[in-house]
């Protein structure tokens, strides 16, 4: 590798995809397709041959993967701004495509902290897995049922880290195969880590570096997966204190800063300081349509608080719907509870 440095160089790789869109125009056709224009009169010379027209279209599923591979998560979404997501694309003629493309889009949400558009994608296609499982008994049945496996672990990340209501038959798969780990997940605090610290590591993309390692210094060479993961344990860590916070704030309409930190054993300013930054987290953006970096931001906790002080910093989180006057925290439900009529009719549908 030393002396043949590009052997296994991603530029390449790059290069190739890249120029394979722009030759077949791939990008131009299928934003002329959206704006409900003739794709052949933007195809060119080569767009309107079949071939130079499917490579050009795969390759942006191939920039997909390869730039969430070198740990781009951004430009991966943004390759998938001419693609439509659904059913009818393209890309879902194809199994394998189908898979990977909403992989690595769930992923790359999951990295960028939107977790309930990563619990969307997964859900998608693990739901289109279930109920079309007994007609793909081909050769790669087990290639995706060993992808779906991967796919489990990461919505069992997903949603420890944001509770969320998921589809009937993921939950009880869900549960069958991450049962009193999810649970502890779920329930915080240090023993957690190493749970997600394994979920992670077992099922997440095998990364690569877009540099060549140091062959004189391999003592620094940093592996590209434990790289990744510890930027992911840090954004855990800081999570870990949301369940047993919020079990606290729940029994609560009212409560004194100081009185928490007490119970929780750490210092209020240390309090004080998770709560802001929990408060603001709890803003995710949430895709609808369009390309899939934009979205409306929307509260995703169940619990909401305001809390009183007085600092810039506080009339800054002011507006935020942050009220920072003599440390006390003001606690309300954000989110109703389940309707059970609506699921009791539900379920009494489906057994009829």
């Amino acid at each position: 590798m030393r002396e043949s440095s590009n052997t296994w160089g991603c530029y390449n790789v790059l290069n190739v995809l890249y120029s394979l869109i722009q030759k077949s125009q791939i990008s131009e056709q299928l934003a002329a397709m959206k704006r409900g224009e003739d794709p052949a009169a933007f195809a060119g010379e080569y767009g309107n041959r079949p071939l130079y027209k499917m490579l050009g279209y795969y390759s942006i599923i191939g920039l997909l993967r390869v730039h969430c591979l070198l740990g781009d998560f951004s430009l991966a979404l943004k390759t998938l701004d001419d693609i439509e997501l659904s059913k009818k694309a393209m890309f879902a003629r194809v199994v394998a495509a189908h898979f990977d493309t909403y992989y690595y889009v769930g992923f790359s949400y999951m990295m960028m902290r939107r977790y309930a558009d990563a619990i969307r994608m997964f859900s998608h296609i693990l739901v289109y897995v279930n109920r079309t499982k007994n007609f793909q008994k081909n050769a790669q049945y087990d290639a995706i049922t060993k992808k779906s496996d991967l796919m489990y672990a990461l919505i069992a990340i997903c949603v420890a880290l944001q509770p969320t209501r998921l589809d009937d038959t993921i939950h009880s798969a869900l549960r069958e195969k991450y049962g009193e780990d999810l649970n502890r997940m779920q329930r915080g605090g240090p023993e957690a880590l190493s749970l997600f610290e394994d979920l992670f590591t077992k099922a997440c993309p095998k990364f690569i570096s877009p540099t060549l390692p140091d062959f004189d210094n391999p003592e620094i060479n940093v592996d590209p997966v434990n790289h990744h993961l510890s930027i992911f344990m840090d954004e855990v860590k800081n999570n870990m204190m949301s369940p047993t916070v919020k079990s606290y704030l729940k029994l609560y309409s009212t409560m004194d800063l100081n009185k928490l930190a007490g119970f929780l054993d750490v210092k209020p300013d240390t309090l004080r300081n998770w709560l802001l930054v929990n408060k603001q987290r709890s803003r995710q953006v949430r895709w609808t349509e369009g390309g899939l970096l934009e979205g409306e931001v929307v509260n995703n906790s169940d619990l909401d608080y305001a809390m009183q002080g007085v600092s810039r910093l506080d009339q800054y989180i002011t507006w935020h719907f942050v009220d920072i006057s003599q440390d006390l925290i003001h606690v309300s439900e954000a989110k109703v509870g389940r309707k059970l009529v609506d699921w009791y009719l539900r379920n009494l549908a489906r057994t009829y």
